[in-house]
C-alpha cells in the first residue's frame, strides 16, 4: 500500500487503540507491537471465527494448545536446525543488513526479470548499487536456554511455527478424540523466527501468531484434499468480506518449494507495499509424510496408522493450511479503511475516516449513546446495555455532540450507533444509525439486540 496510507493506518491504530509501539517507553522494540483494548477485541474476534469455521463447525477436525518450547530433537527431525536459514546481506554503504532473496524478488517484481547477481540491485535503504556483501545463510531460529547454566546441555529454540506441536501429539490425538484420516487438528499460537528484516507494520515481526490446520489424508488422496483446502480457503476470505480483485492464488515453483513440500498455494492479498505488490495471507501446503516419518524416525516412535478395513499400517500425508493471525489483522484493516468527503446540508464539506469492518469482526458491535446527559436519557442507554453487553461488546458515551461520537464510532469500524432521545422516553423507540450508509432509522428498543445478532451471526 501507498506510504501515506500505510502511515494514516499506523497512526490511526494507535489513536484508536488497536496497536502500540512495544516498549515504547524506552524508545520502543523495532518490530514488536502491542495490542490495545480495540486490537485484542479484533483479533480474538478472528481467532474466533477461524475456530468456529476450522474445528467447531467440522465434525473431522479437533484442536490442541502445544507448547512454545518443544524438545530440543523435534527441530532437528523437523529439519529445521539444518535448513531454517535465510541468506543475510550488508550494504556497504549505509549497513543495512536484507535477506538477498528478498532483494531478488523485489528487483523481479519490479523489472520483469531476475537481477545477474546482486550488483544490479539497488539498497532499499540509501540506493546504492551493487554495495552488498556476499551473502551468507543466517539461523531464522530462536535460541532459549532451560536450567541453571547457559551451555549446549540447556540449549533449546522457541518454536518458529505451530505445526510440529500437532505433528508430535498425532498419535495422542487420534487414539484419545477416536478419529480416523482423514481428519485435522487446529491450533492456534504464538511463534517465533529471527526476521533480518521485519518491517511493514505488523506485517513482518519475530513474535507473531498463527492459525494452523494440519489435514491427516490416505496416501494416494492428497492432492484432491489440497484443491479442497486451497479453495475452502480462498471462500473465507472472500465470505469475510475482502475485496476479491485485491485477493489471488500463488504457486510456488517446484525448484523453490520448502524441503517438505510436494506442492504449495499461497493466498496472497495486494497490501501495494513498498518494493512489493502482493503479500502473502495463507499458505496451503502439501507435506506428504514428512513430518510424520522423520518423526517416526528420530524418535523410534510409530507415526503410523492402523486401518483396520485394509488390515494396514501407512503413515498418512497432510495438508497443511497455516495463516498468520497479525498479517490477518493488517489485511484487515487495509481493506476497511477509507477517507471520505462527506457533503453536508448546507453546502459544507466533512472529513469521515470509516473503517468498513465486517460486523461479525469489529471490536465493538454497538455504541449506545444517550443524546443528553440529563432528563434520564443516561439512565435508559444504561438498559439497554446491561440488555445487550452479555451477547456482544457494546459501548456507552455521553461526552461530546452526537456527530462527533458517530465520527469516532466510524473510525473504529463499529457497525452500529443507538441514540437515546427524548422521543424514546414517550414510545420506546430510538435512532439506529448504520456505519456505512450513514442511514439512519426508527427502532423499538426490544428489538435492538435481535437486529445486531442478525448481522454477527
Amino acid at each position: 500500500m501507498a506510504a501515506d496510507r500505510l502511515e494514516n493506518i499506523v497512526a490511526l491504530s494507535k489513536r484508536r487503540g488497536f496497536v502500540y509501539p512495544s516498549s515504547e517507553i524506552y524508545g520502543g522494540l523495532r518490530a514488536s507491537w502491542d495490542y490495545g483494548p480495540l486490537g485484542v477485541e479484533l483479533k480474538n474476534n478472528v481467532k474466533r471465527q477461524w475456530w468456529r469455521t476450522m474445528v467447531q463447525g467440522r465434525e473431522d477436525v479437533v484442536g490442541i494448545d502445544s507448547s512454545v518450547i518443544l524438545a530440543r530433537e523435534v527441530w532437528e527431525a523437523s529439519g529445521h536446525v539444518e535448513t531454517f536459514t535465510d541468506p543475510l546481506t550488508e550494504c556497504q554503504e549505509c549497513h543495512k543488513r536484507f535477506r538477498a532473496d528478498h532483494l531478488e524478488e523485489n528487483f523481479e517484481a519490479k523489472n520483469k526479470r531476475k537481477p545477474a547477481s546482486l550488483d544490479e540491485v539497488n539498497c532499499p535503504n540509501c540506493g546504492n548499487k551493487g554495495k552488498f556483501t556476499v551473502p551468507r545463510q543466517f539461523s531464522g531460529l530462536l535460541k532459549t536456554y532451560l536450567g541453571a547454566v547457559e551451555d549446549e546441555s540447556g540449549l533449546a529454540y522457541l518454536r518458529p511455527e505451530t505445526a510440529q506441536g500437532i505433528f508430535i501429539n498425532f498419535e495422542n490425538v487420534q487414539m484419545t478424540s477416536r478419529k480416523k484420516p482423514p481428519f485435522g487438528i487446529g491450533q492456534i499460537g504464538k511463534s517465533f523466527r529471527n526476521e533480518i528484516t521485519p518491517g511493514n507494520f505488523i506485517f513482518r515481526t519475530r513474535e507473531f501468531e498463527q492459525m494452523e490446520m494440519e489435514f491427516f489424508c490416505v496416501p494416494g488422496t492428497d492432492e484432491e484434499w489440497h484443491q479442497y483446502w486451497i479453495d475452502l480457503r480462498l471462500d473465507w476470505y472472500k465470505n469475510l468480506g475482502i475485496n476479491p480483485d485485491r485477493l489471488r492464488l500463488f504457486e510456488h515453483p517446484k525448484e523453490k518449494l520448502s524441503h517438505y513440500s510436494k506442492r504449495t498455494v499461497d493466498i496472497e492479498y495486494k497490501f501495494d507495499f513498498a518494493g512489493t505488490e502482493w503479500g502473502e495471507l495463507e499458505g496451503i501446503a502439501s507435506r506428504t509424510d514428512f513430518d510424520l516419518s522423520r518423526h517416526q524416525t528420530f524418535s523410534k516412535k510409530k507415526m503410523q496408522y492402523f486401518d483396520t478395513e485394509i488390515n494396514q499400517h501407512y503413515v498418512p500425508y497432510v495438508i497443511e493450511t497455516s495463516i498468520g493471525l497479525d498479517r490477518m489483522f493488517l489485511l484487515l484493516l487495509a481493506n476497511a479503511y477509507e477517507e471520505q468527503t462527506i457533503q453536508k446540508e448546507d453546502g459544507t464539506t466533512d472529513a469521515r475516516v470509516v473503517l468498513h469492518l465486517p460486523a461479525k469482526l469489529a471490536p465493538i458491535k454497538l455504541a449506545i449513546l444517550p443524546l443528553t446527559k440529563k432528563d434520564g436519557l443516561p439512565e435508559l442507554a444504561k438498559q439497554v446495555m446491561d440488555d445487550c453487553k452479555k451477547s456482544f461488546h457494546c459501548f456507552f458515551e455521553e461526552k461530546d455532540a452526537i456527530g462527533k461520537r458517530y465520527r469516532r464510532q466510524d473510525a473504529i469500524g463499529t457497525p452500529f450507533c443507538l441514540t437515546i432521545d427524548h422521543q424514546t422516553k414517550e414510545d420506546g423507540t430510538a435512532t439506529i444509525r448504520y456505519r456505512d450508509s450513514m442511514l439512519q432509522e426508527r427502532i423499538a428498543l426490544d428489538k435492538v439486540k435481535a437486529l445486531v445478532l442478525s448481522n454477527i451471526d
